[in-house]
């Protein structure tokens, strides 16, 4: 090698089954949170909810559109983003749904919930599918040999600190709530 020349050399490890499962799943589990966040406007959300709820829609259609560039570019099927919010987790057999997801009675209650009535449970049901995101994370990273790939662990970790953050917001709207007890 000739002298004040460098040599960089950069390993690309391909995904692991964990990591295809993960970016798949957080699909699924993105393009709910996109369906009740929609709901806002037409359920007479407050001002302060519709809000979040254009910051949801926003940030969960990008990431949805990155985690499907990277599925395609990993030659990885990629979930179907318009069937129904209520698929298990992509490898997983069974009725079993991803942390945090709504279920359909969680979903059916949302739906007909109007006005301040709409925002306590928004919020509350947002929450929990937030807690799951942080699952998802938390069960990747557990997983020997996962989020090798640089992009997987700076998605994986980005998801968990922003829906941290937004767990904490959305606590505060929470208990902002008229009615709300303020322990």
């Amino acid at each position: 090698m000739a002298a004040g020349v460098a040599l960089s050399v950069t390993l690309t490890l391909p995904p692991t089954a964990a990591d295809v499962r993960f970016m798949s799943g957080m699909i699924v589990h993105h393009q709910q949170a996109v369906l009740i966040a929609g709901w806002a406007r037409s359920h007479g959300a407050s001002s302060t909810v519709q809000l979040l709820c254009e910051r949801i829609d926003v940030s969960q259609r990008d990431e949805i559109a990155l985690l499907e560039r990277w599925l395609r570019e990993h030659h990885e099927t990629v979930p179907d983003t318009g069937a129904a919010p209520m698929q298990p987790m992509p490898g997983m057999t069974g009725p079993m749904l991803m942390p945090g997801m709504l279920t359909a009675s969680q979903l059916a209650a949302l739906d007909s919930a109007r006005g301040p009535t709409f925002d306590r449970l928004f919020l509350t049901f947002m929450i929990q599918h937030h807690q799951g995101a942080l699952t998802m994370v938390q069960q990747l990273l557990a997983t020997p040999g996962a989020a090798q790939d640089i992009f997987v662990f700076q998605f994986a970790t980005g998801v968990s600190a922003d829906q941290s953050a937004e767990i904490d917001r959305m606590r505060r709207m929470l208990a902002a709530l008229p009615g709300s007890d303020p322990r």
